[in-house]
Formats: C-alpha cells, structure tokens, sequence
C-alpha cells in the first residue's frame, strides 16, 4: 500500500513535470515575443514622432489654434507625440495577440483580436475627429472675427464664439458616436445641437449686422432721393 501510494505521488510529479518542460519552449516564446515586440514598438513609435515633427506637424497644428487648446488646459499638446503613442500601443496589442496564440491562451487571443483591436482604430479615428474639430474651430472662429472686424460689424467675438463652440461640439458628438457611445442619443443630441447653434448664429448676426445693413439702406436712399 505505501509503495503504491509513493509510486502514485511520483507519477504525478514526473507527469507534472513533463507538462512544464513541453509548455517551457512556449513561455520562452512568448517572453521573447514581448521583448522584442516591446522594442520594436517604442522603435517605430520615435520614427514616427521623428518624422512627424521633421515635417512640422505641431507647428502648422499651432497656427491652426491647437497652441489656444494647450493654453486652456495647461498641457503641451502634440501631435507628433499623440502619434507616436498610437503607433506604439498599435503594435503592443498585436504583439499581445501574438503572445497569447503561442501561449494557447485562445481566449484572451479572441478578445485582443476581436474586441480590443478594431476597437483601438475607432479610438484613433477619434482623436483625429476631436484634433481636426479643434483646430477647424479655433481657425474658423478667428476668420469670423477677423472678417467682421474688417466689415466694421458688431457682435464678431459673439458670433465667433459661437461658431468655435459649435463645432468642437460637433466634433465631440461625432468622436463619441465613432466610439459607439450611446449611439442614438448622440445622434438625436447632435441634430438638437446643430439646430441651437444655427438658431444662436443667426442671432448673433442679425444683432451684429443691424446697424450696417441700416447704413446701407440709408446710402441707397440717399443716392435715390438725390438722383430724382
């Protein structure tokens, strides 16, 4: 009875035993697979930040008023460094995915794969949805004042105000709705908001360009009661 309970206990330790020695290979790969994945990713991830500010990215970002956006929220703001941060997480995952095949880990494999991926494009998607939205709107609200001021018309920082925060909003609700966010409210919240900017905007003009539209009456009246 002994020797059969220790011939028992040892058959489980050798088959034990012979199970971590077949997974071994598997973990070394997979330990390989990161490090030299984690690499590669920080490697492209600084040629694309490289590139990206070899051409200047940032600073025509700047001049479109993403500098305005940096100052508002007392951080650096940089799309040369967003870009590198995306590249590098872009490939992480991947190696993640590749990691986890070698592993057997089928499961998690399925998530990384299925879920977490195309989910990472939507996410990119929507941060180049909220950057161009925030730099259009700065660009476009310093082009209205700058037109109204050079039209002498009034209510230029109102109506420049307004088209600024229209179309972050815009800009916010379409990157919410690509991140599939409470997708029929944001789409019905989208109209309702395209409808009171339009109804403020109009306001604004109307107040701003009142008294010249009145100038302009009172010279065609002029030129009018002068040529009878």
């Amino acid at each position: 009875m002994y020797y059969s309970y220790q011939g028992s206990i040892v058959d489980s330790l050798q088959g034990l035993w012979y199970k971590v020695l077949g997974f071994l290979p598997n973990l070394i790969a997979a330990i390989i697979i990161l490090i030299l994945g984690w690499m590669i990713a920080i490697f492209l991830g600084k040629v694309v930040q490289k590139v990206l500010q070899a051409i200047k990215i940032d600073v025509l970002a700047n001049r479109l008023g993403l500098d305005h956006l940096s100052r508002r929220t007392g951080r650096h703001l940089s799309i040369a460094n967003l870009g590198e941060w995306l590249v590098k997480w872009f490939i992480l995952i991947a190696v993640f995915v590749a990691a986890a095949d070698v592993l057997g880990l089928t499961q998690v494999s399925l998530f990384l794969y299925g879920k977490v991926f195309p989910y990472f494009g939507n996410v990119i998607v929507a941060v180049a949805i909220l950057l161009i939205g925030i730099i259009a709107a700065n660009f476009l609200a310093d082009l209205v004042r700058g037109t109204m001021a050079a039209g002498e018309l009034r209510g230029g920082d109102a109506l420049a105000a307004v088209t600024r925060w229209a179309i972050v909003i815009m800009a916010v609700l379409t990157a919410l709705d690509q991140l599939q966010v409470a997708t029929t409210f944001i789409q019905s919240l989208f109209t309702a908001v395209i409808a009171m900017f339009a109804l403020a905007g109009g306001i604004s003009f109307g107040l701003g360009g009142r008294d010249h539209a009145k100038k302009v009456l009172d010279t065609i009246e002029r030129d009018l009661t002068s040529k009878r």
